[in-house]
């Protein structure tokens, strides 16, 4: 049973929450409790945070495990059963094809101390290099821009309390108002505070109503936007030069790109006026102070890092980087995007942001493993590339809390390759349609059942707090990766206690760039979470980064140049519109346990299709009516939402849900080449009635 009003953080969006759960029953069931004292939403919560219990119902989520009969259907099995059938598929698959034919794919939401763990059982127990995960679907282009420009990447370098307090804001791809309505607020305030908000987005979402001013730019076009704006920067002698002689690198290079994107130009490519670019950089340049925050709109592009690039480039031009109240940052998606790509489950990195190909960070990791550095395989796949080698080169696959066949770009594709594989497992709260799919599913604890951090999209580092004893069928996924070791061959390392593993973690980021060496679990609990860096425990974390310097050799950001380019994709007489992809407020990521609450399905129960009046009126469809939306790679029925409030020439649809809706059966796998982030905001379509 729940102990009284313990004190935790909501499992969905990248904001973290603070709430309490109280029981209500003798079940354990429990319920949502305002947590006004935390700061970043004073006990505020969406829809979602306040129904997250719902899905603690044994009649929602896996109470036992699952296995694939002779029959073809998964049945009831004991634990045991279930993970011998994981071992063994794993290490068969491992001694016929060899340790690179074996991938595990992770999740944003899973916690620190999992994704901790999830890198280290493919690098040590299964020795592969084939290990990525969802986050690579969501702010991959703007960790790379940062690391580019400022050598360092945390979503915000700022708390959001800063935000109300800036001169002007330029939100980029971002609706906040349906993605994390509980921060809303701060742009609320900022208004308040007499600050100016300007929102870029091809629609006009219920954030872009409260804009100052709203730019729509045809998608694709964000980069163009940006240069052209920097070119006025410029043109107009708006240039902070003091700031970009002492505190920046390659200023002449970034310059010159820009000035090839003149405003005319930049008109033409994004339908976006001259006077209105004209205006936002008056409105930008004008106040004291500002901050440019983007998310997944500029970013899920094939130039997604590129586009991100040139907004850091007009802040850094601006002298709007690195003091207070002022600078860049990226609205992290995922409940642990942040500290999901921090510590060892992507492709490329080890824990505390090590990169795996540098030869010390791998000899100090490996020493806290116990392990020689040579053993460790270097980088692998990206998400898409490794989900797109299934059944070839990947034959055996581990998926902990992601459900591609929904999420990924080409979602058909993708869930073709999942069928071909010679061995799936999946583990997960829900059966969802990825765990449809496998061979073995494990069920494990959500939550409100677990202990555990997560790095919130402010590198806030937090602790969830158990609050009630998971169904008896159940584990954690730490204890699930505890087994699975002990059945190959490795009994120790893979502790399933938590805050072992945390401490762990603690000292395989020390002196990393993400240093976690000096938070505790004890530290969370009696503060309201701890900022990275934190090297030591007498260090009080660090709320604001790059006052002093940058996270650069020299100590100074760097300019990188760019220019803009069309889209992987661009439209044609065959596929004339271009559809762009998005959340609603009462549905998170790929919906597998949002679309389970009837409170949320009753807001927000299907797919649509976004489209302007004169759209409609064209392909003759009213309000309600079933659109086709193909693309080179699908189609998707769902029914016709007409507003005047997006482009003529851009449909919408969120992709939430899977079946005939699924947006995703039509997006663009297209990569950027530095993120490897895949082009979901941009691809070419047809739009007609369905029937």
């Amino acid at each position: 049973m729940a102990r009284t009003e313990t004190s935790t953080h909501c499992p969905y969006c990248a904001l973290q929450c603070g709430m309490k759960l109280r029981p209500v029953t003798d079940g354990g069931v429990v319920e949502v409790v305002e947590r006004t004292g935390f700061p970043v939403n004073r006990g505020a919560l969406c829809g979602k945070g306040r129904t997250a219990p719902a899905v603690l119902a044994s009649g929602v989520r896996l109470t036992g495990p699952l296995v694939r009969d002779a029959g073809g259907e998964l049945a009831p099995a004991s634990w045991d059963e279930a993970l011998g059938r994981v071992a063994d598929g794993l290490r068969g698959t491992r001694a016929e094809h060899g340790a690179d034919a074996v991938g595990v794919f992770g999740g944003g939401g899973l916690t620190n101390e999992k994704a901790y763990a999830l890198g280290k059982f493919a690098r040590v127990v299964l020795g592969t290099s084939q290990i990525d995960y969802n986050g690579r679907f969501c702010m991959s282009s703007a960790a790379a821009a940062h690391q580019r420009a400022f050598g360092l990447d945390r979503g915000l370098p700022f708390p959001l309390e800063d935000i109300p307090r800036t001169g002007c804001v330029i939100l980029v791809g971002s609706n906040l108002a349906e993605t994390m309505p509980p921060a809303l607020r701060y742009l609320t305030e900022l208004r308040e505070n007499g600050g100016r908000l300007i929102v870029v987005d091809p629609r006009r979402t219920r954030t872009a109503e409260q804009a100052d001013l709203h730019l729509a730019p045809r998608p694709g076009t964000d980069l163009a936007l940006a240069l052209g704006m920097l070119h006025l920067v410029v043109a107009e002698g708006r240039v902070d030069e003091e700031f970009v002689r002492t505190r920046t690198n390659g200023w002449d290079e970034a310059r010159a790109g820009a000035m090839a994107h003149w405003p005319e130009l930049v008109e033409r490519l994004t339908g976006v006026s001259v006077p209105r670019l004209r205006e936002a950089v008056e409105m930008f340049c004008g106040a004291e102070d500002g901050m440019v925050l983007t998310a997944r709109g500029p970013e899920q592009q094939a130039k997604g890092t590129d586009t991100v690039g040139a907004w850091i480039n007009f802040c850094l031009a601006t002298g709007r980087a690195g003091r207070p109240l002022s600078g860049y940052g990226c609205l992290t998606g995922q409940g642990n995007g942040q500290g999901g790509r921090e510590h060892g489950q992507k492709a490329d990195q080890l824990p505390g942001y090590r990169k795996l190909t540098d030869p010390a960070a791998r000899r100090h990791v490996a020493g806290v493993w116990g392990v020689d550095p040579d053993s460790l395989p270097g980088p692998g796949r990206s998400a898409y590339e490794l989900l797109d080698a299934l059944g070839r080169d990947v034959r055996s696959l581990l998926v902990m809390g992601s459900n591609p066949v929904v999420s990924a770009p080409h979602a058909g594709h993708v869930e073709e390759r999942l069928r071909s594989l010679d061995f799936l497992a999946v583990a997960d709260v829900v059966l969802s349609e990825t765990a449809e799919l496998a061979d073995v599913v494990l069920p494990v604890t959500q939550w409100a059942e677990e202990s555990g951090t997560t790095t919130s999209l402010e590198g806030r580092v937090l602790l969830r707090q158990r609050a009630v004893t998971p169904p008896p069928g159940v584990r954690s996924d730490l204890e699930v990766l505890h087994a699975l070791a002990g059945l190959l061959g490795h009994g120790k390392g893979f502790p399933a206690d938590p805050e072992e593993v945390f401490d762990e973690l603690r000292r395989a980021s020390a002196g990393g760039p993400a240093d976690y060496a000096g938070i505790t679990y004890a530290r969370l609990a009696a503060e309201d979470g701890v900022f990275w860096p934190c090297p030591d425990e007498d260090h009080a974390g660090t709320p604001r980064l790059f006052l002093e310097r940058f996270a650069t050799d020299d100590g100074r950001a760097r300019f990188v140049p760019v220019t803009h380019r069309a889209a992987a994709e661009e439209t044609d007489a065959e596929y004339p519109v271009v559809l762009t992809t998005g959340r609603v407020v009462s549905q998170y990521q790929s919906g597998a346990q949002t679309r389970r609450v009837a409170e949320l399905n009753a807001a927000a129960p299907g797919p649509f299709v976004e489209l302007h009046p004169r759209l409609a009126e064209r392909i003759g469809v009213a309000e309600g009516e079933d659109v086709a939306v193909t693309s080179r790679r699908g189609r998707a029925v769902a029914p016709a939402r007409i507003t005047v409030g997006i482009r003529q020439d851009t449909v919408f649809m969120p992709f939430h849900w899977p079946g005939a809706g699924r947006a995703n059966s039509l997006t663009n796998p297209a990569l950027d080449p530095v993120s490897r982030m895949p082009e979901f905001k941009v691809c070419a379509v047809r739009v007609e009635a369905a029937g």
